[in-house]
């Protein structure tokens, strides 16, 4: 029986990290997931919020995605679709061939009304659209949904590749929710927990929508992750204090994201 190489690298790099608008030092959510497989780089961008499109040319050339994963259809997570439109559809190289879009039901009426397109075709001429439905895997890359606590639909994941160093690794994102049974399921083992801490402990929160810093830690500790990065933290909120609130509850690795930094997987 042939040995079945792994990825030689799985990292994941912060393109934004603002929650729910672009802060000073951040455009809002993106990141990007890339392995070295078959002796080329795989890579994934999850999420596109306002600003990212910009940054995301910082680490990869935008030609060479090879698919999007679209956890929800709030503009702090999509809206930057519209200008990779631009970028695949006019490049002087050419018009580039369709990659795939994974996203919420009726993500492709969603961007193609976002850019004032009439829905037919819309973007499908550019990206073929599909449903967070069940499983999937995209080169070395095996990603399975888990819908969230959100006012519209939403989704959590798990991004898992197999490494020649360390066997499977995964990572887990938990897009944007509130306290939900599925954080359980999406967080369970993981090497690295990309989690969501949008609200303070004490404030008047709002139900079903984001995290606390004190949230975030309660799921990392219950899961046994080995590392955990807490992101969406809005620009109005003293993101030291998420933090805080997180160390209280758990005592594995822990950080704030930052644009900019890289995560091995």
């Amino acid at each position: 029986m042939m040995h079945k190489m792994g990825t030689t690298s799985f990292r994941m790099t912060v393109v934004g990290c603002s929650g729910s608008y672009p802060g000073p030092d951040s455009p809002a959510s993106c990141y990007l997931v890339q392995a070295e497989h078959d002796g080329r780089t795989w890579s994934l961008v999850v999420d596109m919020g306002n600003g990212a499109l910009g940054a995301l040319q910082r680490y990869v050339d935008p030609l060479e995605v090879d698919g999007v994963l679209i956890s929800h259809l709030h503009a702090d997570h999509c809206v930057d679709m519209t200008s990779y439109y631009v970028v695949r559809k006019y490049h002087p190289s050419g018009s580039q061939p369709r990659i795939p879009v994974w996203g919420p039901s009726g993500t492709d009426a969603r961007l193609a009304n976002a850019y004032d397109l009439p829905t037919l075709p819309g973007m499908s001429e550019e990206f073929t659209f599909h449903v967070f439905d069940e499983p999937f895997t995209v080169g070395p890359f095996e990603i399975e949904p888990f819908p969230v606590d959100h006012p519209v639909e939403a989704y959590g994941m798990r991004i898992s590749a197999e490494t020649d160093e360390h066997g499977r690794r995964t990572l887990a994102y938990s897009g944007d929710t509130g306290p939900t049974p599925s954080l359980l399921d999406i967080a369970a083992d993981a090497d690295l927990f990309l989690c969501e801490a949008s609200f303070r402990e004490g404030d008047d929160n709002p139900p079903s929508l984001h995290l606390t810093g004190r949230e975030s830690g309660e799921t990392a500790a219950k899961c046994k992750v080995r590392r955990l990065v807490l992101t969406h933290i809005p620009p109005w909120h003293d993101a030291q204090a998420m933090l805080t609130e997180s160390l209280a509850v758990f005592d594995g690795p822990t950080e704030l994201a930052a644009q900019g930094a890289v995560y091995a997987i």
